[in-house]
């Protein structure tokens, strides 16, 4: 990552209107339709929670404003992007683990169980941070949740998804999830491009 100008960036205005806010989160709530996932996740042997996380990196890599991010009194500029998940690890406690977007889904998938192996076994949280933008993410896969307005510490500016339990109907399974962002790196438009990048991406996916 880099330091750049925010006033040499689209985000000027943002910067100067939204650092100082003693709250510039955001957060935004959707229904995604998930039955292609479900299917997949069955069919594959593949994680449902995997699936999704790729489908939001995809997603974050077509808005370039997921490419910068407030890192503390600055803006910083990234080239690359991971998506972070929650681990439940040998000593019944949690970490956290980065996971690098790869656009090839063997490639994330391989990752995924890597590195998440690799955390849960050791207890030790993989960060990228200082490498790549993160997108946190957190599953509460157990439990029905409609949605979540995550905290805002004034130290974590990452955007963030939550989602619970995934709901079977009739004819599609959904899921509801929550987007929190950090007003600085996005404006409403730009995090309801990406949850509407989410679905596309949910829709296009394919078996491998």
């Amino acid at each position: 990552m880099r330091e750049i100008n925010p006033q040499e960036t689209t985000r000027a205005y943002a910067f100067d209107m939204w650092m100082q806010a003693p709250m510039p989160m955001v957060t935004f709530f959707k229904i995604l339709d998930v039955s292609r996932l479900v299917r997949i996740s069955r069919k594959r042997g593949l994680k449902f929670n995997m699936l999704m996380c790729y489908c939001i990196g995809r997603a974050a890599v077509q808005v370039k404003e997921f490419y910068m991010l407030p890192v503390g009194e600055k803006l910083m500029q990234y080239d690359t992007i991971a998506v972070n998940t929650i681990v439940a690890n040998t000593a019944s406690e949690v970490s956290s683990c980065d996971v690098p977007y790869s656009e090839d889904l063997e490639q994330f998938n391989s990752d995924y169980l890597r590195l998440t192996k690799q955390v849960a076994e050791s207890c030790t949280d993989h960060d990228l941070s200082a490498e790549s933008m993160v997108i946190g993410t957190s599953a509460l896969a157990q439990y029905e949740i409609d949605g979540a307005v995550g905290m805002y510490s004034g130290v974590f500016n990452n955007p963030f998804m939550i989602w619970g339990k995934y709901k079977r109907g009739l004819f599609k399974t959904t899921l509801s999830v929550s987007f929190q962002f950090h007003h600085t790196q996005m404006d409403g438009a730009h995090a309801a491009r990406f949850l509407d990048g989410v679905q596309k991406e949910i829709y296009r996916l394919k078996s491998i």
